[in-house]
């Protein structure tokens, strides 16, 4: 019995499916799956000793690589003053000022302890805010699991291949409201807020089409209502302002996560003060988490923000497009029909019957998600040594560690796995 396979057997017995994370069970691609024993770089190494070129890294936060020196010196550093207070620390004040300084339009800004928790806090404070029930989201789209935005959720929910969740009572679900993605709703006065990912990246990776941020932007005004922009990927990943800088469109929130950690657990959500003064002890929404703006994250956050300067984000765009012309290549030398959607840094992966037209909202990207051919590509890659997310619903995340050497490796391994996927069809 291997290693990963007798670790998963002993998780099982103690972890509800023998993860904290469904989607980490592979059971959207079949398979055992492998127990991370470290990580450098745009490498980890599982609990057998093998080495896979990583594009996972963390679902988003490896942003220049997994154990970097730096964060790894500012985590030690803050590690060695004490790990939690339940007080205030100027390191919060730090990267506050950081998050505010790169976002233009946004004033204030408060820490959680994870995407969840920012998007959920934003919702509320929407609702406060504004004194409505209604929320308005897209379809794939995925928020996180507080109950109220579960409601065709995407990612982890439908690698599950589910529609909804157990136990979200339709009380939960009740003022949520679904619309297609990259089609602007018609808003009226009990909308509180929109909330979207302004480039969708849990079904697959999905572009905004033209003038659809702009629009929601302005039905939102007609309305009176809040446009909530979840960056808990985009951020600080698609350019130094994030969604916002390179759209040209401001929300009147934001939320927070990945990449603003450094790799440790972090979310945050923020806005203008109009708006985030309603928030407790200013206003009546209360929001709170002990373990919010912890001092290691802070830490962690602040050095990979430091790091990310616009040099970074063009060396990071520079990857993801040599990337995207190999994979693309490897694939149709082999016969195997794909498209891989790409904005800025940020990589989509889909297979058909060629050609595939990059989908456009949730229903397009299903039919692609669903055939059948991810799973047998993801498992020749694994074998050959690249690590994908274990579902089709996922985006790529190369890192600032993946340089030319490892691209070229890359896309050479996958040339031979999309062969021997092709010779079993």
């Amino acid at each position: 019995m291997g290693a990963n396979l007798d670790l998963f057997d002993r998780a099982q017995r103690v972890i509800p499916g023998g993860v904290n994370s469904p989607v980490r069970a592979f059971g959207s691609v079949g398979g055992t799956p492998y127990f991370v024993d470290r990580a450098q770089g745009p490498y980890l190494w599982d609990a057998e000793g093998r080495r896979y070129i990583d594009y996972v890294q963390s679902y988003g936060p490896g942003i220049l690589g997994h154990a970097h020196p730096a964060v790894l010196e500012a985590v030690t550093r803050a590690a060695s003053a004490g790990t939690s207070y339940g007080a205030p620390t100027e390191a919060e004040v730090v990267l506050a000022e950081m998050v505010v300084d790169r976002i233009a339009g946004l004033e204030s800004v408060r820490f959680v302890s994870s995407g969840t928790e920012a998007t959920m806090s934003a919702i509320r404070l929407a609702r406060g805010a504004t004194g409505r029930p209604g929320i308005v989201k897209f379809a794939g789209c995925y928020h996180g699991h507080a109950d109220a935005l579960l409601a065709a959720g995407g990612s982890g929910v439908a690698n599950q291949g589910l529609s909804g969740c157990d136990g979200v009572t339709d009380g939960a679900v009740a003022d949520t409201i679904v619309a297609p993605y990259n089609v602007v709703p018609t808003l009226d006065e009990t909308v509180a807020a929109v909330i979207v990912e302004p480039v969708a990246a849990n079904m697959g990776l999905v572009a905004p089409a033209d003038g659809f941020l702009e629009g929601l932007r302005a039905a939102c005004d007609t309305a009176g209502a809040l446009l909530i922009f979840d960056e808990v990927i985009t951020g600080f990943r698609l350019a130094r302002g994030g969604a916002a800088e390179r759209f040209g469109v401001t929300p009147d929130l934001w939320c927070f996560g990945k990449v603003i950690g450094g790799g440790l657990p972090v979310g945050a959500f923020g806005g203008r003060w109009g708006v985030m003064e309603h928030l407790a002890p200013l206003g009546g929404v209360y929001q709170g988490g002990t373990l919010s703006g912890n001092p290691l994250a802070m830490a962690a956050g602040r050095t990979t923000l430091k790091l990310l300067d616009d040099g970074a984000f063009d060396r990071l765009t520079a990857t993801a497009t040599r990337l995207a012309d190999g994979l693309a290549g490897a694939f149709a030398s082999a016969g195997l029909a794909s498209t891989l959607p790409r904005v800025g840094s940020l990589l989509g992966l889909y297979f058909g019957d060629g050609p595939v037209i990059p989908p456009t909202d949730f229903d397009e990207a299903k039919v692609l998600a669903d055939n059948g051919r991810y799973p047998k590509v993801f498992h020749a890659l694994l074998e050959r040594g690249v690590a994908l997310a274990p579902g089709a619903y996922e985006a790529l995340f190369p890192s600032l560690a993946h340089d030319d050497a490892v691209v070229d490796e890359t896309i050479e391994i996958a040339a031979d796995a999309a062969s021997a996927v092709a010779s079993l069809a």
